[in-house]
């Protein structure tokens, strides 16, 4: 996912990612810096999860931790690589829906695993939204790959 992000040492995603029409509510380019530490919380979320006492819960927990990171990984290729919004839009809808389910199945386990699941499944729902919105809005300019 890294290699897709759009960061200066990837100009030409870099400058796609600024190019679109954003919506309204599109926040700076500084608060994506909040997925870091969503993304440790999950880390220690996963942490917990993983020394719980074996069990189907756990088992399905873990599950939806190690699919999110599946569904994570091609949304920087389709967004920012690929150019693919409708695609998007379309993965970010799964990943919300796995992180839902993941952070149910976490709270049978660990309480505090679940909680700690919720910035992430929070900015993960903002990033999937944001995504529908931009495929929506830049549907129509060229260059870019609007359908699913």
């Amino acid at each position: 996912a890294a290699a897709q992000a759009p960061s200066p040492l990837r100009p030409r995603n870099h400058a796609h990612h600024r190019r679109p029409a954003e919506p309204g509510f599109a926040p700076p380019e500084a608060a994506f810096g909040i997925r870091g530490p969503a993304s440790a919380g999950l880390a220690v979320a996963a942490w917990r999860l993983w020394n719980a006492e074996p069990g189907p819960d756990r088992a399905r927990a873990l599950a939806h931790w190690f699919t999110g990171g599946g569904l994570d990984s091609p949304w920087f290729w389709l967004g920012f690589e690929r150019r693919r919004r409708g695609a998007l839009a379309i993965e970010s809808l799964a990943t919300v829906a796995n992180a839902a389910a993941g952070a149910a199945a976490a709270r049978h386990v660990d309480v505090t695993a679940a909680a700690l699941s919720l910035p992430d499944l929070a900015w993960i729902a903002f990033a999937g939204l944001l995504s529908e919105k931009l495929w929506r809005g830049n549907a129509a300019r060229a260059g870019d790959q609007a359908s699913a």
